[in-house]
């Protein structure tokens, strides 16, 4: 049974999960949008047939994954929040730092995903894009020459956030914002490679890029990827692949 509101009346015994499930279909139709306030939690309760606690429960898990903003106040309630990258950052950090990635995983991940990014980097980019880039580079050539291999990684980092937005791909700018958020737990805990590699290998991948040549830029960043990787991993135990049951 649906009445006016276009909510069914919820009738499973794990209440708030449909609650949850009807809003997030009316999201995937186009039925709500960003900014849309839902009814009051008495109002909701009521076209619902359910009580006010379950639907506090569905409306408080959906603040959670990032769905909503809840807000106190005369003027709050629930609303249907602007999508963000957020929820996947934190996702990817929830599963490394909860085990259920492995370093040897991470690394396979990233480079795979690296590899994406620069190709379609490549063919996107625009000065704008070029231009941080290449200032990205000269701000880590100044940290190496200072000797100091943790600000440099950590400009690192930023090339390449930098070049996930050349993409124009928000779902790739996430992803690439999660990993990096555990690469600087990977500096934190273990420090910074030191080899002078670091530096010619972001010149060379310039070169190429600039050029657009996607093949000798994606060939020069997996082998930074490679090496930078190699000097983490030997620092961590070989662990097994977790179970997926």
């Amino acid at each position: 049974m649906t009445d006016d509101s276009g909510f069914s009346r919820v009738q499973t015994t794990r209440v708030f999960e449909e609650i949850a499930s009807q809003i997030r279909l009316r999201l995937v139709t186009g039925r709500l949008r960003p900014g849309d306030r839902l009814p009051s939690e008495r109002e909701f309760a009521q076209q619902l047939g359910v009580g006010r606690n379950s639907v506090r429960e569905a409306l408080r898990a959906l603040e959670v994954s990032g769905l909503l903003r809840l807000l106190k106040g005369g003027s709050g309630g629930a609303f249907i929040a602007q999508p963000t990258g957020d929820v996947v950052v934190s996702a990817m950090q929830d599963m490394y730092q909860l085990g259920a990635v492995t370093p040897q995983q991470f690394t396979e991940a990233r480079i795979g995903l690296s590899e994406l990014i620069v190709r379609l980097a490549c063919e996107r980019y625009t000065a704008v894009d070029l231009t941080q880039l290449e200032a990205n580079v000269e701000a880590a050539t100044r940290a190496s020459e200072r000797h100091d291999y943790v600000s440099r990684a950590r400009i690192s980092l930023e090339f390449h956030q930098i070049l996930s937005r050349a993409t124009g791909n928000p779902l790739l700018v996430a992803m690439t914002a999660g990993m990096l958020q555990i690469m600087g737990q990977f500096i934190d805990r273990l420090g910074a490679p030191s080899g002078p590699y670091v530096l010619p290998s972001r010149k060379a991948f310039l070169r190429h890029f600039r050029r657009r040549d996607t093949a000798k830029a994606s060939a020069e960043m997996t082998r930074l990827l490679q090496r930078v990787h190699s000097y983490y991993l030997s620092q961590f135990p070989v662990s097994p692949p977790p179970s997926v049951n």
